[in-house]
């Protein structure tokens, strides 16, 4: 059959549609498939945050590292460094900060918490009081200037500023941050402080909170019986039942 073949006149005008327009596509090879979205990358500064949260501080440092050369990136650097016992790296970024920013209280603070860390307590409640003279209103440089107090044997100037402290931010002593500095204290000076925040929440006639620190400092080796059964501080919430099944738990009756 020759293309001038009456047949092959009646086909051709159809091959000619079927060949330009070919049989349509199938849905699945219309649409693309889609990728899941990509989480977008932090900043240097954001994830160095994200991993001290983490408490992975070598990586929260290396993130650091890739921030902006700054007093704040400086001083968090210090922080992990801190968290680490690396006081003499710590040490070294709160300098660069403070050499940066003179005035900047939360690298003043951290700098007494590494001079508390080497046991130079005269020099850290001089630093934690020059951070309060730039930020009064701060609960956290209270706490450790009176831990500081407390380290220097001197338990009424500390019960002074846990008091303040205390009154500026109820929830100060549940502070847990990977940003807050805490330095070194023996078990007996655990079990004093804690003694000591117990008497501040009975002042108070926060029973539930008193009775939760006198635990903590019995688990820290306080045992002076006769100091808890006598001390006026706790006369009220020796009448209480919760008081004397703590009594009985402890064995301090």
């Amino acid at each position: 059959m020759g293309p001038s073949s009456p047949l092959a006149r009646k086909l051709f005008p159809l091959l000619t549609i079927l060949l330009l327009f070919p049989e349509p596509p199938t849905l699945a090879q219309t649409i693309a498939p889609v990728s899941p979205p990509q989480p977008r990358a932090l900043p240097p500064e954001e994830a160095g945050d994200l991993l001290m949260a983490r408490q992975q501080y070598l990586e929260a440092i290396e993130a650091y590292r890739l921030a902006p050369y700054d007093a704040d990136t400086l001083n968090k650097m210090g922080v992990a460094w801190h968290h680490l016992f690396a006081i003499g790296e710590a040490r070294r970024n709160y300098e660069l900060a403070l050499a940066m920013r003179p005035d900047f209280p939360d690298a003043i603070n951290n700098l007494g918490a590494a001079d508390f860390a080497e046991k130079k307590y005269g020099e850290a409640i001089h630093l934690y009081r020059r951070a309060l003279q730039l930020a009064p209103d701060s609960a956290i440089f209270l706490v450790n200037l009176g831990t500081a107090w407390f380290a220097e044997g001197k338990s009424s100037r500390g019960m002074d500023a846990y008091r303040n402290a205390l009154s500026m931010d109820p929830g100060v002593f549940d502070l847990d941050s990977p940003q807050i500095v805490n330095g070194p204290i023996t078990d007996r000076e655990r079990a004093e402080q804690d003694y000591c925040i117990a008497r501040l929440f009975a002042e108070i006639n926060n029973s539930d909170r008193a009775l939760e620190y006198l635990r903590k400092a019995v688990g820290a080796g306080f045992h002076d019986r006769r100091r808890l059964l006598h001390d006026q501080a706790f006369a009220s919430l020796r009448q209480t039942a919760d008081f004397a099944a703590f009594a009985a738990e402890m064995r301090l009756q």
